[in-house]
């Protein structure tokens, strides 16, 4: 398996900076996920790592050695890499077994060491009772899982996934998102991962890359990224959360646009505020700090989505399901915040998050 280095890269378009001074270390065997929204330069970084693109500054490794950098440069087709694209770009002419031993057989690997690899990786990816079939005969899934195949079936020692499952309906999204998991884990290879879907990053990743204006923002586990935040974009990208303008002093923060209701905090900050609070972090309770009129509800089966008007804002909470039908619209509600993001007000996208309580 393989560790990648990037060092210093920076890469311009033209008169259009896309990554600028990327440093990073991606460890053997990690997963890996890059994340970001569209054109963040997220997979500018990949084509980077697969040597699709050369950097206009800075170097890559691939372990120890120097893949790209000064006048240095590996192609792709010796990097000892796979990869695995939006699209399937399966061959519909060609059965499952022979799609997935398609790079043996142009390397001219002999018959019995082909048949080996290949029922390996059918095997690992839950195709070997389809070797025989054809992609028109496949769901979307599986045409997925034959293209994953094939990019494994050479035993690369690094595996790069372009936002994989995007072509994929909602539901199979989700049950690919654990299979390619539970592939990795099981081969131990080294995977990088493009998406711009944070539910992905979450569910897969041993850690995440937050990219933003072709700078990474963050990096940490999940846990890391999404419960302390550096900055109220990754907080904003990461899950849901509202920003309230608060001003801090004498053990609380008051919200002036709340009819100057407050919780309570003991961060150093004073004055001028933004408040972050995720909504699954307000519950509703007799004797909460905050008061509102209930707005609206959603009832989404297992939540209760609501809206609660406290003066001129409205607070979004994400109560469990079954709350939905002791509660009814316009009536008065008092609410508890359980924790909360505190940054400085200084209107910038690189706001630092100063404390959480």
């Amino acid at each position: 398996m393989s560790t990648v280095t990037i060092d210093h890269i920076s890469k311009s378009f033209g008169e259009s900076l896309v990554l600028k001074e990327i440093n990073e270390t991606f460890q053997d065997g990690e997963f890996v996920t890059l994340l970001g929204p569209s054109g963040c330069g997220k997979s500018t970084i990949l084509r980077i790592i697969a040597g699709f693109e050369k950097p206009t500054s800075g170097n890559l490794y691939i372990d120890d050695q120097l893949v790209t950098g000064g006048k240095t440069f590996v192609p792709p087709e010796k990097r000892g890499i796979g990869m695995v694209f939006q699209s399937y770009a399966v061959w519909p002419h060609m059965n499952v077994f022979d799609n997935v031993a398609y790079p043996l057989t142009i390397k001219k690997v002999s018959k019995s060491e082909i048949k080996k690899s290949v029922e390996q990786v059918l095997e690992i990816t839950h195709l070997t009772q389809y070797a025989d079939r054809f992609p028109s005969q496949l769901s979307g899934g599986q045409q997925q899982r034959i293209a994953l195949a094939r990019a494994m079936v050479a035993a690369p020692k690094l595996l790069l996934l372009d936002e994989p499952l995007s072509n994929l309906d909602a539901k199979l999204r989700e049950s690919m998102r654990f299979e390619i998991k539970e592939i990795q884990k099981k081969t131990g290879i080294s995977v990088v991962y493009v998406t711009h879907d944070q539910s992905e990053a979450m569910t897969m990743s041993d850690r995440i890359f937050l990219i933003h204006r072709g700078v990474v923002q963050q990096s940490g586990t999940p846990v890391e990224i999404y419960d302390t935040p550096k900055n109220q974009f990754v907080a904003d990208f990461l899950g849901k959360v509202d920003f309230f303008k608060g001003e801090a002093g004498n053990g609380r923060i008051v919200f002036p646009a709340m009819d100057g209701q407050s919780v309570a905090y003991d961060g150093p900050l004073t004055g001028k505020v933004d408040v972050g609070i995720r909504p699954e972090n307000i519950c509703f309770s007799p004797d909460g700090e905050l008061q509102g009129v209930l707005e609206t509800q959603y009832y989404l089966g297992d939540v209760d989505d609501c809206r609660v008007r406290a003066g001129d804002t409205l607070i979004r909470v994400i109560a469990n399901g079954y709350e939905y039908h002791s509660l009814k619209e316009g009536q008065q509600i008092r609410m508890a915040v359980r924790s909360f993001m505190v940054f400085e007000d200084d209107g910038s996208l690189d706001q630092m998050l100063k404390i959480r309580t």
